[in-house]
């Protein structure tokens, strides 16, 4: 499936589960070259797509790879570029060489194709792969994690159980889903909880818009709301946003990546969620694999991602010694247990670089542990400054710059020097409005941070790289601002 979110995605993905097809999930965002790479990635022999999102045109896109398609017979394309590419079905409009799919979803009632479907599900295994998701390319080339019917539909219930959707009056759930559902976090967590609970899934627009987000709360008396901190910082700066009625509101998802505890506790105090819950997880794990409790307080929604999911073990290893680390101690989570994926779609190594023998898998994320099992996500080992000898977490100084009264927004990352191998670079929204020089920020952080950790360089932008499922692209950031510095 290829496109924005619509009733389409959430259709395929409960089709391909009775019929054992696997869903191939391809970013909306991507261009001809992309495309390519990721249908002939898996083998793709179906595509279904509409036929344009915003400026992107889609027909016209796969034209590029495929232009046999004109002249084709709907439903027996013969690609060159992408020879396993046989069938192609436009969401809303008829076009040459494809299906249309009220056709395609109406040819398939007749009793004999139930008999069919009927006569496949019988060789279906929990463990068979359902979904092929491409991971956002937050650290570069998206690579196929795979994942099995045994995976999300696991992790779906637990994240269901950690929400106490059990609970809950039928009225009280109502769930406006902004995130895409190509990822893991829309199709598995908003899409198969919602199955699975049977929750109202409201789709506030094709793509994410705050304002819409906020009137689909308001008119359709929602009670829970998913989203990255990027869409929430949207959602709450909304010029309007007291004009809504959020009084049915009552909890909700914030995942994707490290949310500032400032930003917790504003969504809490001014959305009304109280229940909100903060999860953690990669695609790879299906993918969440940390999440707080409802009734957990705010300030350890603030501080963590919350404990463990049921049935998943976690440790956290030294960068250097390979060994457990102690308490409260920066080192590379680890993972293992139901929700590790079966692998990368037709790439065993980058599988056993990731699974090792003994099926842990290596997030790449730095992360800490307390007492009490709660777990902080400190960043990327791949994001970490080495500064002059010295490590720096990037997550550390962006959750200090959010206590500043002018700052909306800030992203950290490491710029190369000749002298020191790494230099600070913050990155910084302000709030409308206001006005600030590095130098007042600078000021702001002496004596409350280590001298080293001040940044050199720090540059007020107005937008970030984003992934289209709205995390921070902290690779082209970094390459943004070596080339706007000069370095």
């Amino acid at each position: 499936m290829w496109g924005p979110n619509s009733y389409a995605w959430v259709l395929m993905q409960l089709a391909s589960a009775q019929a054992g097809i696997i869903l191939v999930s391809v970013n909306p965002a991507y261009q001809s070259m992309e495309l390519e790479y990721a249908l002939k990635k898996v083998g793709c022999k179906a595509l279904v797509f509409p036929k344009q999102f915003k400026t992107q045109q889609y027909y016209d896109i796969l034209k590029q790879i495929c232009p046999e398609l004109e002249k084709a017979e709907p439903g027996a394309l013969k690609s060159q570029r992408l020879p396993d590419l046989t069938t192609v079905i436009s969401v809303d409009a008829s076009l040459p060489g494809t299906l249309l799919l009220d056709e395609v979803v109406a040819a398939g009632s007749t009793e004999q194709h139930l008999a069919q479907l009927r006569h496949s599900q019988q060789f279906l295994s929990c463990h068979d792969p359902i979904n092929i998701q491409f991971t956002s390319g937050t650290t570069g080339r998206p690579k196929g994690a795979t994942l099995s019917h045994y995976n999300i539909v696991n992790n779906a219930n637990m994240i269901g159980a950690r929400l106490r959707l059990q609970l809950k009056e039928p009225k009280e759930l109502r769930m406006v889903l902004p995130t895409p559902l190509y990822h893991c976090l829309g199709s598995v967590g908003g899409t198969m909880v919602s199955v699975i609970y049977g929750v109202t899934l409201i789709l506030p627009s094709p793509g994410f818009d705050g304002k819409k987000a906020l009137e689909a709360i308001s008119r359709e008396r929602s009670s829970f709301l998913y989203g990255t901190p990027t869409m929430f910082v949207d959602i709450l700066n909304q010029p309007d946003f007291s004009s809504y009625d959020i009084s049915t509101m009552c909890g909700g998802v914030i995942a994707g990546s490290p949310a500032p505890p400032e930003l917790i506790r504003a969504i809490i105090n001014k959305l009304n969620m109280k229940e909100l819950v903060v999860a953690y997880g990669t695609t790879e794990n299906s993918p969440v694999t940390f999440m707080n409790f409802a009734e957990d307080t705010v300030e350890q929604k603030a501080e963590s991602v919350g404990r463990v999911m049921p049935h998943t073990e976690a440790q956290i290893v030294s960068t250097e010694t390979g060994t457990l680390t102690k308490l409260n101690t920066p080192g590379e989570l680890w993972i293992r247990g139901y929700c590790v994926m079966l692998g990368y779609w037709g790439d065993p190594q980058k599988t056993e670089e990731a699974v090792g023998q003994d099926k842990w898998y290596r997030t790449g994320d730095i992360a800490t542990m307390n007492e009490q099992g709660f777990c902080k996500i400190v960043g990327r080992s791949k994001d970490m400054i080495i500064r002059g000898g010295e490590n720096i977490y990037p997550a550390e100084l962006e959750d200090f710059f959010h206590t500043h009264p002018q700052v909306q927004e800030v992203q950290v990352v490491g710029v190369k020097d000749k002298r020191l191998g790494e230099e600070i670079c913050a990155c910084i929204r302000l709030k409308k409005g206001e006005k600030t020089t590095p130098e007042e920020i600078r000021a702001f952080c002496k004596g409350k941070i280590a001298h080293f950790k001040i940044p050199r360089y720090i540059v007020f932008v107005t937008e970030y790289p984003l992934t289209v499922s709205g995390k921070i692209q902290k690779f082209k950031l970094r390459e943004q601002m070596e080339q706007h510095l000069n370095l």
